[in-house]
């Protein structure tokens, strides 16, 4: 089966990949960044991240659900460290559950993100890294870093495999790469 749309190659930690072009609203495109599945690029990010992040000393990775687990998972096998992942929907189980809302732009809908109660004791006082899989507006990681100012995280560095669209605007993210948006 042929692919019957346009992409933008990219090549990053040594793999490359296709991105597909995304429309997310009129006359505008995005490379869309899956993961999910590709053990390959995982592994190679992961390591080439974990090298990134060494300086700054993380004691807990913090990363939004559900496309960045696989990169929280694998950069905490190469740091040796434990990762919370961020909840869209709140589970009974949960407890009592600190929250704060998102604006994702690949839905172009509000999210709320959830701290389950029994991450809370794991990430309070800590040196906590943000990671995402690629960091486009900022929205997800100022919910991100709301929760957790409410519970008394440090955050020392804020990553991601690729940031994207102002390049200037991501200088503090530590990233392996940079996506431009598309305009029609």
């Amino acid at each position: 089966m042929s692919a019957d749309y346009e992409t933008y190659p990219v090549e990053v930690a040594g793999v490359h990949r296709d991105l597909r072009l995304f429309a997310i609203k009129p006359g505008v495109r995005i490379a869309i960044l899956n993961i999910l599945g590709d053990t390959e690029l995982v592994s190679a990010v992961s390591r080439e991240l974990a090298k990134a992040l060494k300086p700054y000393e993380v004691e807990v990775l913090v990363t939004p659900e559900a496309k960045s687990i696989p990169l929280a998972h694998g950069l905490a096998l190469e740091m040796n460290l434990p990762y919370v992942v961020l909840r869209k929907s709140l589970k009974p189980y949960m407890g009592d559950a600190l929250s704060a809302e998102t604006l994702s732009i690949t839905t172009g809908e509000t999210q709320t993100l959830y701290l389950d109660e029994k991450d809370r004791d794991l990430v309070a006082g800590k040196r906590v890294a943000l990671v995402d899989d690629v960091i486009s507006t900022g929205s997800t990681l100022q919910g991100m870093r709301l929760i957790m100012d409410k519970v008394g995280a440090n955050v020392v560095v804020e990553a991601a495999i690729f940031t994207e669209g102002d390049r200037a605007k991501w200088s503090n993210i530590v990233a392996l790469g940079h996506l431009p948006v598309f305009f029609d």
